[in-house]
């Protein structure tokens, strides 16, 4: 925390320049009357001094940023009104380094209250009321903090937003605050002030921006590791929150999932572009670690087929965690006679220059997958046209199988490429592939900027088993959970509903060839099991996503904003989900981690073909 200098005068003025770019004025500028920092908050999520100047407002500096594109410090009222709605805390956007100013000072800023939305008014995000252009006058140093108010489980409701006004496209920012019934407004209404955590368990990791997620509410959809399962989007998690530290980066906690911050972590409430509200925190918690384990799943027997998907987070031959994702697949997969790939990056990795073979990322991974001692896995893939399948620009990001060809043989039918359909013809009354390795349908629109499946045909002790390989597109668009939109949209679902469409009916034309075939469609989806996208796959009944097969606690592949949710889904046939003994394990070994070598967590199915 910065500290003053004792030469420093009791009584300075200050100006500070203001981004333009950093807010949005929401009306021409007018003059105001002095008022109180609860007068600008106002009861809705949007000041009613927006776009006005107001002068001299009192407040004690709480806390200062010195870092970052928002510099600037925020000031709390010590004598707040008696309405609950309405925040006596307020940031003060100075744009570089603010001067002249520490925590406990009493000081008057004149400025122009403004409504700033992080990520830009497209991003759907809820606005940050701001004090800009600010002129400032310490009054008095060394004062007495405002008390911070504590978030508990008892204070943040369980509903947690009101609808949105229909009037206004489902923005809730007019609507009067509600904080003793809605979660986001309780949050909202304590915007700029003082808040404090106790004894808080993590539930989502620290991340490379050393930021991590707590819950206040220690029983909310807890699964055993201690993380908070995303089952619905009728019943968000109202307890989760975001902690940054306003302090140096360097002594924030390392934290997995389940970890706890004893004792007290305190700050400013802020609203950010990624995590909406969070606690900028000058104090922190000591973490107490939990001891969480990496899992490992169960081998498969002789007469079992094990089938994984595992997506490695854009690999290429310049990533140094070659050694880490072969010991996953050893270690804590024990081996799968056939493994899905996703993000496979081309041999160059970004380096945009029209390389589109992969021939030396896989060769890399299968070299130390041996070294790991693993079996000499053989691959098949499809080099995609450059530039066409979305991911990092010049990555060129596509799925692959590797299959042990000790355990697992391939059917290789030749022609497959880019932009060659492979489709299903019968041969001896049984359903056969035209071209395997091939791509599902990859000149249709669903698959604009984004990952083709790859179907492949395999044989295991004499058995056909077809597996289909997929990426869908992204939630990237979307609306946040604290959007100001409520419920939020979700506009990134429409493109993977026309690819869970296709791939449903590929799957349909193998079943009607052949009523009992051995189907496997898998990969990162890219969307939860209880969604639409899910459903349209699953279709009639001609696929059932496996992962439910499993206790709702331990639904979940990734962890997403203190969240832990499906992604990553392995789907099946009827002949294997009524036929076959088969078993299902989400295999825990990244998305719970601060040292994570991929987001994602791998999956495995074993079954009697």
């Amino acid at each position: 925390m910065p500290s003053k200098s004792s030469a420093r005068l009791a009584a300075l003025t200050v100006a500070a320049a203001c981004s333009a770019a950093s807010t949005i004025v929401l009306t021409t500028p007018a003059h105001a009357d002095a008022v109180r920092i609860h007068d600008i908050q106002g009861s809705t999520r949007t000041s009613p001094y927006a776009g006005r100047q107001v002068t001299d407002v009192t407040g004690i500096v709480t806390g200062i940023r010195t870092y970052g594109s928002s510099r600037g410090f925020w000031i709390q009222d010590p004598n707040p009104d008696a309405d609950p709605a309405t925040s006596e805390g307020v940031f003060v956007f100075t744009g570089s380094t603010p001067k002249g100013v520490a925590v406990g000072d009493s000081v008057t800023v004149s400025g122009t209250v403004s409504e700033y939305v992080p990520g830009g008014t497209a991003s759907g995000n809820q606005s940050l009321t701001e004090i800009t252009k600010p002129t400032f006058t310490v009054r008095s140093s060394g004062n007495q903090l405002p008390a911070a108010t504590a978030i508990t489980a008892k204070s943040v409701p369980a509903t947690y937003a009101p609808a949105g006004d229909t009037s206004a496209n489902g923005s809730i920012n007019a609507l009067p605050l509600k904080p003793a019934k809605y979660a986001l407004d309780r949050y909202e209404s304590l915007e700029g002030m003082t808040v404090r955590v106790t004894d808080t368990r993590v539930v989502g990791a620290t991340d490379p921006y050393t930021e991590l997620w707590v819950t206040v509410k220690p029983y909310e959809n807890r699964n055993r590791h201690g993380g908070t399962v995303y089952g619905s989007y009728d019943a968000q998690n109202t307890g989760r929150l975001q902690i940054q530290s306003l302090g140096s980066t360097a002594d924030f906690p390392k934290a997995n999932v389940g970890d706890t911050l004893t004792g007290v972590t305190a700050g400013p409430l802020d609203y950010n572009q990624f995590g909406g509200y969070t606690l900028v925190a000058s104090e922190l918690g000591t973490l107490k670690p939990a001891g969480l384990k990496r899992e490992t799943t169960d081998k498969q027997r002789s007469s079992e087929l094990a089938v994984a998907t595992y997506n490695v987070e854009n690999l290429d031959p310049s990533d140094d965690t070659f050694a880490a994702h072969a010991s996953a697949i050893v270690n804590n997969l024990k081996s799968p006679d056939i493994v899905s790939l996703e993000e496979i990056q081309d041999n160059n990795g970004a380096k945009n220059d029209g390389t589109v073979t992969a021939d030396q990322t896989l060769t890399k991974l299968i070299d130390a997958i041996l070294a790991a001692g693993g079996p000499r896995y053989d691959w098949r893939s499809i080099d995609p046209a450059d530039g066409t399948d979305g991911g990092e620009p010049g990555g060129n990001i596509r799925q692959a199988f590797l299959f042990n060809p000790e355990r697992v043989s391939f059917a290789d039918r030749a022609g497959g490429d880019a932009t060659t359909a492979t489709g299903v013809t019968k041969i001896r009354g049984k359903a056969r592939l035209t071209l395997s390795p091939g791509r599902i349908a990859p000149a249709d629109e669903a698959w604009k900027n984004s990952r083709k499946p790859l179907a492949g045909e395999f044989v295991f002790r004499g058995h056909t088993v077809f597996v289909i390989a997929n990426h869908f597109n992204s939630k990237g668009g979307d609306q946040g959970l604290t959007s100001q939109y409520q419920p939020p949209s979700r506009s990134s679902e429409t493109q993977r509903h026309q690819q869970a469409t296709l791939v449903n009916a590929f799957v349909k034309d193998i079943l009607d060839v052949q009523k009992n075939a051995d189907v496997i469609t898998l990969g990162d989806i890219n969307d939860f099991e209880f969604s639409e996208t899910t459903k349209l796959l699953e279709g009639r009944g001609e696929l059932w996503s496996a992962i439910k097969s499993l206790p709702r606690s331990e639904r979940y592949s990734y962890v997403y904003q203190g969240n832990s949710q499906v992604l990553d889904q392995i789907l099946i046939s009827p002949s294997i989900r009524r036929d076959c003994d088969f078993e299902y394990d989400s295999v825990h070994i990244n998305a719970e981690f601060n040292d994570q070598i991929s987001d994602h967590d791998p999956q495995i199915l074993r079954f009697r073909p």
